[in-house]
């Protein structure tokens, strides 16, 4: 019997229809939310991995700046977007380990909202002062902080980059070990508040220290001390608060930390993707280079262990809440 086409249209007609293939995802840009202004760490890390990210998945990947109460503002954002896989948070220490402590009324709930990705990486803080007030006030080191804000109570200001940020916790930390009086100037994002710094407007501040590092090597910043227990590999000379501080700054430690998450309910194979595709990056030559040198320690652990880290970081960070008194209504 020979086969026509006609055969092979009539035998077609009595199969039932194969369901259409569903579209591969990403199938349109995706957006990568900061919930702080350009130039401060945050930002840093979103933008070193979007052009990788859009490499790899052969989509763009946006990195859309949305700042506000501590980064609460685009965190309530993601948290209230389609969980299709187009949208995911650069969250932080803050927005998702102490801001729960910190405010007496959060916009979302920061487990029931999220589903962790990966933990993109962990950053000192460094504390750096403005050059001409440390020359005015003969500080060369932490205890000469120490020693000048004793004397001036309530003169001198402190930076931060928004309430209830690890920046903000580094500071409120170190004035309540220290029973030293710091005003403290929340900003809008750590780049708002260092162009102050740099400019004399402000005295000092707890930065991160990625956003900070060019402003050292260009001499425009000057650095005392780094928040985290142990020295930083991107400056070894430089010392620890606890190891600076004296008895009183003893075990002293608030460093941050930076990752992505994406709306609850994102189908779990999407976000297996895209933390298996973030630790590649990290992973590689150029990228390790690039964050290293700015003080930055790679991670790229997975959802499961995000999980995990972060409801510790909850736990630890509430207790620093407390110690501090700091709150924010």
């Amino acid at each position: 019997m020979t086969i026509t086409r006609r055969h092979l249209l009539l035998c077609g007609a009595a199969l039932p229809l194969a369901a259409p293939a569903q579209s591969a995802w990403p199938a349109k840009p995706v957006r990568i939310v900061v919930p702080f202004p350009a130039a401060g760490t945050t930002d840093i890390l979103a933008r070193a991995l979007a052009p990788e990210f859009s490499r790899v998945f052969g989509q763009s990947f946006i990195v859309d700046n949305k700042p506000g109460a501590g980064g609460n503002t685009g965190a309530a954002e993601v948290a209230k977007a389609a969980p299709d896989g187009y949208t995911f948070l650069m969250g932080t220490v803050g927005t998702h380990a102490i801001n729960p402590s910190m405010y007496a009324k959060m916009p979302y709930d920061h487990i029931k909202d999220f589903a962790p990705v990966t933990l993109v990486a962990g950053v000192p803080n460094v504390l750096v002062v403005n050059p001409a007030f440390a020359q005015a006030n003969g500080i060369h080191s932490v205890a000469d902080l120490v020693r000048v804000a004793k004397a001036k109570p309530g003169k001198l200001n402190m930076a931060s980059s928004g309430n209830g940020t690890s920046i903000h916790l580094a500071g409120e930390l170190f004035k309540s070990l220290t029973g030293t009086f710091m005003v403290h100037l929340p900003y809008r994002g750590s780049g708002p508040a260092l162009i102050d710094l740099m400019g004399g407007n402000v005295d000092l501040m707890f930065d991160n220290l990625p956003s900070s590092m060019p402003h050292l090597k260009a001499g425009k910043l000057k650095a005392l001390a780094v928040t985290s227990s142990q020295r930083s590999t991107a400056l070894p000379e430089l010392p620890t608060v606890a190891e600076a501080g004296g008895a009183a700054l003893d075990g002293y430690e608030a460093s941050s930390w930076f990752g992505l998450l994406a709306p609850a309910g994102t189908p779990a194979d999407i976000v297996l993707r895209v933390q298996q595709e973030t630790a590649k990056a990290l992973a590689l030559p150029s990228m390790k280079e690039r964050l290293q040198s700015q003080g930055a320690i790679p991670s790229g652990m997975s959802p499961q262990e995000y999980v995990r880290f972060i409801d510790a970081e909850t736990k630890k960070w509430a207790r620093v809440v407390k110690a501090s008194g700091a709150k924010v209504d």
